[in-house]
């Protein structure tokens, strides 16, 4: 597994309070939400390496593919 990068994020309180009930209820970490989020927003965007968009996060929605 490779090693993930740290980045401090500023977000306001109630984006924050949004994506905190969203993480509750898919039972996720705020962290692992927001990069569940992110990843999917770059699939999305057809931003992903191709290897990344082979990978199925939905399997395990804490385990989510490192983008380069």
């Amino acid at each position: 597994m490779s090693e993930k990068k740290k980045y401090l994020l500023r977000l306001d309180e109630r984006l924050y309070a949004a994506l905190e009930r969203w993480a509750a209820h898919d039972l996720r970490s705020v962290n692992a939400q927001i990069e569940f989020l992110l990843t999917d927003a770059v699939r999305k965007a057809g931003r992903a390496n191709p290897q990344d968009q082979n990978d199925d996060t939905r399997a395990n929605p804490d385990s989510t593919p490192t983008i380069s």
